[in-house]
């Protein structure tokens, strides 16, 4: 019983994932934009010697997201770019 339950919720994740893909490359429905843009801000993290930490802002950029739930095509989804605005560089 324990088996059959993993398998129907392993069958309902793939094909989740499938049909969120084919909306994406095929632009099901056709009206929706597949993909986005997020303006991030990125910083580098530069550590020193006395165990503190410098941080050096980026101006913003401009990032490409696919309009998902899964990522895609390489690129993250924008519900997860639009909630980490932020990219530390560590150095």
């Amino acid at each position: 019983m324990k088996i059959r339950i993993l398998i129907v919720a392993l069958a309902l994740m793939v094909a989740l994932y499938v049909g969120d893909d084919l909306s994406v490359r095929y632009r099901i429905p056709k009206s929706r934009q597949p993909y986005g843009t997020v303006t991030i801000r990125r910083f580098d993290a530069i550590a020193e010697k006395n165990n503190k930490t410098e941080y050096v802002y980026e101006d913003p950029v401009a990032v490409t997201c696919v309009r998902s739930v899964f990522p895609h095509l390489g690129y993250a989804p924008c519900w997860y770019r639009s909630r980490h605005l932020e990219q530390r560089i560590n150095f």
